[in-house]
């Protein structure tokens, strides 16, 4: 079995149950940090509704989530079509499509089991600690997996 991020990747997908949290983040933090060597895409099983704390977690670190609109990988499939060296899923369901995907397609699927901070109840505060700490582990999973030398924004720090 090859060693997680020895094989080059070209374009990433990464997946989620709603594509409203979780992989829109994955997909932004992964265009700021390696967009101009990696083509990066992000879809969910099924169409949520994007999340604000998302967008004000993305903010605070500098990367603009705004623009996300929430799609299926299905729609995916349709506008573009699904040619990705890998697929990251991000939730249980979402790891099963991708292996379901893999029948048809010679992708690689990584699954990186991910909380869903929208499952975090309390005050403004506590649901955007919970979002913050996702975009974290996000940041240092796809930093870690994706560096690729000198061709990475921050590679320095």
């Amino acid at each position: 079995m090859e060693e997680p991020g020895s094989k080059r990747i070209h374009s990433v997908l990464f997946v989620c149950a709603m594509n409203a949290v979780r992989s829109p983040m994955a997909e932004a933090i992964a265009r700021h940090y390696f967009g101009r060597s990696i083509y990066v895409q992000s879809a969910g099983v099924h169409k949520g509704e994007t999340s604000g704390f998302t967008t004000a977690a993305l903010d605070e670190i500098g990367i603009d989530g705004s623009k996300h609109k929430p799609r299926t990988l299905d729609e995916l499939e349709e506008w573009e079509g699904l040619n990705f060296d890998l697929i990251v899923s991000l939730s249980p369901e979402a790891h099963h499509a991708a292996l379901e995907l893999t029948r048809t397609l010679a992708a690689d699927v990584e699954y990186w089991p991910t909380q869903d901070p929208t499952l975090v109840t309390g005050s403004r505060e506590q649901m955007l600690d919970a979002h913050r700490n996702v975009r974290d582990g996000l940041v240092y999973r796809i930093r870690m997996r994706f560096k690729q030398g000198s061709d990475a924004k921050g590679s320095q720090d």
